[in-house]
């Protein structure tokens, strides 16, 4: 028998335990109609759109980063990268609550130019980028420190810039590596909850006014509703969230 194969499921399916119980329960005895209603629908809208938005701009703004950290290991850059994961987010969402407050002197800039991050849109966004890009960037290094270097020396030898060499001849054979890292990105933003219950507990924005986050509207439901309707609202999310974890494997087999 093969115990160290024995061992590992064993504690893979214990890691699952609770994801399956929350299904159970969640789509039989403790299955609430609030918990997929309207409301929770347009709150998973809101989340899959800021959280979709976030992860392409981790692509745009990230993917040069992850690829320098790649060809030029630095362990101040890469500890400072880690940062964002390794606090509690709370203090994320504290952080960028204090940038644009109008007290402070970033804050009145930002209002003045008609820039605004509590309760909106952009502020939701941003506060997924700053917890999702670390993810994006430690999954596309990987990737780039795998790459056979000898067409970017190639490039390099004939004159080609560190961009240039970056933008023709390294990004057009990463596309894979980048939409996983973008799908891993933008899952963790799905479920991201602390720092966006402080800075955009709800969005007072059209199209979405006065609609909360999905990670935020369970556990408004819970405090209001109780248990079933939370339970409820996760299932409804689990389900849209795992297709999102699946592609992510999907890609990654097919690099």
């Amino acid at each position: 028998m093969n115990w160290l194969r024995a061992i590992a499921l064993t504690f893979l399916f214990l890691l699952l335990v609770p994801i399956l119980v929350l299904l159970y329960y969640g789509l039989g005895p403790l299955r609430t109609p609030i918990g997929y209603g309207q409301e929770v629908f347009r709150s998973v809208a809101l989340s899959l759109v800021s959280s979709g938005i976030a992860a392409v701009i981790d692509v745009v703004a990230f993917t040069p980063l992850a690829y320098y950290l790649a060809r030029n290991r630095n362990r101040v850059t890469e500890s400072l990268v880690d940062i964002p994961v390794s606090i509690p987010h709370p203090i994320i969402g504290v952080a960028l609550l204090v940038i644009s407050s109008p007290i402070t002197p970033t804050g009145a800039f930002l209002i003045s130019i008609g820039v605004n991050l509590f309760n909106s849109i952009s502020g939701l966004v941003i506060a997924l980028v700053v917890v999702s890009a670390p993810i994006y960037v430690k999954s596309l290094q990987p990737y780039f420190e795998s790459r056979d270097l000898s067409p970017e020396q190639f490039a390099m030898g004939l004159g080609a810039s560190p961009l240039r060499t970056f933008l023709s001849v390294v990004l057009p054979d990463s596309s894979r590596a980048v939409i996983s890292g973008a799908l891993l990105a933008m899952s963790r933003a799905l479920s991201e909850f602390g720092s966006i219950a402080i800075l955009a507990y709800y969005v007072l924005q059209f199209p979405f006014y006065g609609v909360n986050p999905a990670a935020v509207l369970i556990y408004q439901y819970y405090s209001y509703f109780g248990l079933g309707a939370a339970v409820t609202t996760s299932v409804t999310l689990i389900v849209i969230s795992v297709p999102l974890a699946l592609a992510v494997r999907f890609v990654r087999r097919e690099q």
